[in-house]
């Protein structure tokens, strides 16, 4: 494990300032407006904030192609929405409606869109390490540089499949970049309750591949670290694991009481938030007007809006989808 603290790093330019703000937004309005829907009963689905943690994952898919892949879990629609893909099937699928991703079938905990390389999202913990292994070794196949980025929270750091993954990525030298969140909570429970090192980090030393100790609520240590380490899987020298702190805003689902933190420490987090923080500092420099960033924010809130009205004008599944995807089909010899 190690933390870069020196000044010979990669830094964004401004251009990528703003387009990480941008994501980080994005990420924002959206969150904004699926709890929003919820709240008047237009939706009926379980929902996980991500509010607080959007610097992980706009920094890094600034830094992507649409031929890089991304995995996460049920709880990654932040991640989705920071790779720019499309809000309108992404707001069908968790409407339940036939034009969403799935076709209404898998709700927001199972979205996909391949065409910006968003693949395979489950609601099993920790799965994405596995599947990213599998996209990482049909780059190595293909001969292709695509790389590939397992999303996962600090309580998927103890489960078998995190360990077996580091693993495999390691010996075959897998362009894999592990992605932990690290918010220091496992659903409702306190990390020091449930994971015996003081950094996930550290644990990279185990399998052979560089570790790294971020903050992950600031777009420029983000930024080196993505930096060095999606290079790093280019050239072919393999994974590397980044642990990036943070702290979510809410509890775990949305309605959750959030009694197992302190109202203290969730405080100082909400007074720490880096959407705001992030704005000033892109004004402060003289890399955007307030106008500028007003008519960008207005310009996503458009966007999200339209995702809506298009969501909930499109039809219901149609009852034979129950047996569609369910059986593999007979195809007539």
């Amino acid at each position: 494990m190690s933390q870069s603290t020196g000044t010979n790093v990669p830094r964004p330019d401004a251009a990528a300032q703003l387009d990480i703000y941008r994501r980080m937004l994005r990420i924002e309005r959206n969150d904004d407006a699926t709890r929003a829907q919820i709240r008047r009963g237009r939706i009926t689905a379980p929902y996980y904030s991500a509010r607080g943690q959007e610097v992980i994952p706009a920094t890094i898919s600034h830094l992507l192609t649409d031929d890089d892949k991304i995995c996460t879990i049920y709880r990654g629609i932040q991640d989705m929405v920071a790779k720019d893909m499309p809000l309108r099937p992404l707001w069908a699928e968790i409407c339940g409606r036939v034009d969403g991703t799935c076709k209404g079938k898998g709700g927001p905990m199972h979205l996909t869109h391949p065409e910006t390389g968003v693949m395979v999202t489950t609601g099993i913990v920790g799965s994405s390490m596995p599947i990213a292994n599998g996209f990482g070794w049909a780059s190595l196949l293909d001969g292709k540089k695509h790389v590939t980025i397992a999303y996962f929270g600090d309580g998927a750091s103890n489960i078998g499949a995190f360990h077996e993954s580091l693993n495999l990525a390691s010996v075959w030298k897998l362009p894999v970049i592990f992605v932990c969140a690290n918010n220091g909570f496992a659903e409702h429970t306190r990390y020091e309750n449930g994971t015996s090192v003081d950094f996930i980090a550290r644990r990279a030393i185990g399998y052979g591949m560089p570790g790294f100790t971020v903050d992950g609520n600031d777009p420029f240590d983000m930024y080196a670290h993505a930096h060095a380490a999606i290079a790093r899987a280019r050239a072919g020298e393999g994974p590397t694991l980044l642990e990036c702190k943070t702290f979510r805003f809410m509890g775990h689902v949305f309605g959750d009481a959030d009694g197992y933190m302190t109202k203290e420490e969730k405080a100082a987090a909400v007074a720490a938030d880096p959407l705001p923080a992030f704005r000033q500092k892109l004004i402060d420099s003289g890399l955007a007007s307030e106008a500028q960033l007003a008519q960008l924010q207005a310009g996503l809130e458009a966007e999200v809006q339209d995702a809506i009205d298009f969501a909930f004008a499109c039809e219901a599944p149609d009852v034979a989808e129950l047996r569609r995807d369910v059986f593999a089909e007979e195809i007539a010899a």
